[in-house]
């Protein structure tokens, strides 16, 4: 059932990136006029053969489906964004998430501070559904070479994992305008659930302006807590407009 769920959802995700490519294509082709304003919000949708988080598993290694909205001032500081991602956890196959957040620049370093709220709908009575997540990036770009720092923290994750922290150093180098690859090193300590270190190595390439395919490897020191923590090489392909 669940299997059959995240298929539909993954069918339903290309099939509207089809249909949003379709829409896309000839309105791009029109020319607006030199004075018009940036539009305020974006969108993304994409689908992926396992929906990892922190290297970890979301959807029992299975595909996953995704998409989201977002709103940015006019000057590129603030930004909200509602979305959702298939998983299966609790008996929830749907989780939908509001992201809001801020992003100034300083001393030659890009920071984006942010706070998220998750909900995993029609979760199994009993199960904590719910979670709040408060996330801290610093990033800097120098030529081709990038680093970004990740520090992120939850009072209370949901399912069984009460407070969690993690965090994640990442380098990556752009090898071509199109194609970047990135190296990332993890580590998760939670209550009520295993702490672990995750990994991941892989290269993003922009097939179009539009369309990006992913390539990644994840893996954990936690094999032993559940199939969640295993390595896999995993395929992801998104489309923004």
């Amino acid at each position: 059932m669940i299997r059959t769920t995240v298929l539909a959802a993954l069918s339903a995700a290309m099939a509207a990136t089809a249909l949003a490519a379709a829409v896309a294509t000839p309105a791009a082709a029109q020319s607006a006029p030199a004075s018009s304003a940036r539009d305020a919000w974006s969108f993304e949708l994409g689908a992926g053969t396992d929906n990892r988080s922190k290297d970890a598993s979301k959807s029992g290694n299975d595909g996953y489906a995704f998409g989201s909205a977002t709103w940015e001032s006019a000057d590129g500081l603030f930004y909200v964004s509602p979305g959702f991602q298939t998983i299966q956890s609790g008996g929830s196959n749907v989780e939908a998430e509001f992201v809001a957040g801020y992003q100034p620049e300083a001393f030659g370093y890009n920071f984006d501070f942010n706070v998220a709220y998750k909900n995993r709908l029609d979760a199994e009575a009993g199960y904590d559904e719910d979670a709040w997540e408060f996330t801290g990036n610093a990033s800097r770009s120098i030529g081709p070479a990038s680093a970004r720092l990740q520090i992120q923290y939850s009072p209370d994750a949901a399912g069984s994992t009460e407070a969690f922290t993690w965090i994640e150093g990442r380098v990556g180098w752009d090898f071509t305008n199109r194609l970047n690859g990135t190296v990332a090193l993890g580590r998760r300590e939670q209550d009520n659930a295993p702490d672990y270190t995750g990994w991941n190595a892989g290269a993003t390439y922009a097939l179009t302006d539009a369309i990006e395919l992913d390539l990644r490897y994840y893996d954990t020191n936690a094999h032993t807590f559940g199939e969640q923590y295993e390595d896999a090489l995993v395929a992801k392909v998104a489309y923004a407009f």
